[in-house]
């Protein structure tokens, strides 16, 4: 199979303008409606839903992580476990049998009936959409059917409804239709992602596409003149020369005999940057085995206020890889196969066939932006602190995650083992 006919995950900092496809800029294509009405529900149930949903989407994204981590970890990793977790989802409503069994395992969704994934999606959604005054967050869906082939009403209803995805159906054999999934793509990450196919084979019947956009300025940027040239300590000892920024104020700070951490609020504080910093007798691979949901909750709960200094690196990176064998690590390898049972997607026979993931970050002294996209296309089968001010110099690799404080949710982590 080609590689441009599965799954693309993507990720960018920028400001973006959510700009649906129109009839000014492209022949529009025939879309499917689906006439159904948000269900309503309790204010304490979709508050209780949604941390089930959003413990569920840590689990997930940490188990990732750590896969993704095995194999690159001398690399700069940076990955949206948000954005994987909705793609995956919507594509887990079309699943049966042993293959949703196998994505509910992967997903963490065990103890989550599908009823209740959904609404708590939406509800979720919903919630990080009024995030923050100070801060834009955008969370886009849309499905692109092969024009023809046969899905049920049911799953094209549901994602329409709970996802809010765009649903539009294609003929894959003109070559437009990669220029109007490519254009949907750039407009949702304000161009940093131009595309996410070149080519659509004609055996292609779905793409299923999430795209996160985040834009946050920190609430205390940091001044331009107080960043200097200083030297970073690569993974191999070496050291080069780098953009370091630095200020001084009080700060949600933990140190432990393993890692100094620390909490950079965006806007109005509900959404933080939190870095991890190693300490210099910890090795890196320990650092991370210890990288665990259980133990990142834990680290959670031993922030407190404290003066002192952080200084960091400015960093810009890509990163790609594909999914497809960490997924299968994480269980729902049957999903790849000839085997794989998405009937409740459409009555023919199909399966994942490739899931990549794409990304591009860059933090500055104003702050951090970030968009992520993810493609999933379906191809038939064939020590305790003191109070002291402390001093955190991260000038080695590091860890860090954008995090909402609120729902726990995490948008994007990432290992920086090189800021340039």
């Amino acid at each position: 199979m080609k590689k441009q006919l599965l799954s693309r995950i993507s990720l960018a900092l920028s400001l973006i303008v959510v700009i649906l496809l129109t009839g000014s800029l492209i022949r529009q294509p025939k879309e499917v409606k689906a006439n159904v009405t948000h269900s309503s529900f309790t204010k304490q149930n979709s508050n209780n839903m949604t941390e089930k949903l959003g413990q569920a989407n840590t689990n997930f994204g940490f188990k990732l992580f750590s896969q993704i981590f095995a194999k690159d970890g001398r690399k700069n990793i940076f990955v949206s476990p948000s954005s994987v977790a909705i793609a995956l989802q919507m594509t887990y409503n079309g699943a049966a049998g042993s293959t949703k069994q196998a994505m509910a395992q992967t997903l963490q969704l065990q103890g989550i009936s599908l009823a209740e994934l959904n609404q708590s999606q939406l509800a979720l959604t919903q919630t990080l959409a009024k995030i923050d005054p100070k801060v834009q967050l955008d969370i886009a869906n849309s499905l692109w059917l092969r024009e023809g082939f046969p899905f049920q009403p049911e799953f094209l209803q549901t994602t329409e409804k709970y996802y809010q995805a765009k649903i539009t159906n294609l003929d894959f054999k003109n070559p437009n239709s990669v220029k109007i999934i490519n254009d949907w793509v750039s407009q949702n990450t304000s161009s940093k992602i131009p595309k996410i196919i070149d080519e659509i084979d004609p055996s292609s019947v779905l793409f299923l596409i999430n795209a996160i956009y985040f834009k946050g300025n920190w609430e205390k940027e940091f001044f331009k003149s107080a960043t200097k040239e200083q030297p970073f300590t690569l993974l191999n000892g070496t050291r080069k020369q780098h953009p370091l920024m630095s200020q001084r104020g009080k700060y949600r700070y933990s140190e432990t005999s393993e890692f100094q951490a620390i909490s950079l609020p965006y806007g109005s504080g509900r959404l933080s940057m939190y870095v991890f910093l190693p300490k210099p007798n910890i090795k890196q691979a320990d650092f991370y085995r210890n990288l665990t949901a259980e133990n990142w909750q834990q680290w959670m709960k031993q922030f407190s206020y404290r003066e002192g200094e952080i200084v960091l690196p400015r960093f810009k990176l890509e990163y790609e890889l594909t999914l497809n064998e960490a997924l299968q690590a994480l269980g729902m390898g049957v999903a790849f196969q000839n085997q794989a049972n998405f009937s409740n997607m459409t009555p023919e026979q199909v399966k994942i066939d490739e899931v990549k993931h794409k990304t591009f970050v860059e933090v500055n002294e104003e702050g951090t932006e970030a968009a992520a996209v993810t493609s999933v296309a379906i191809m038939p089968t064939a020590a305790l602190p003191t109070e002291e001010p402390f001093k955190m110099v991260v000038d080695r690799p590091f860890f860090c995650a954008i995090r909402d404080n609120q729902t726990g949710t995490i948008l994007f982590m990432g290992s920086i083992v090189d800021p340039k």
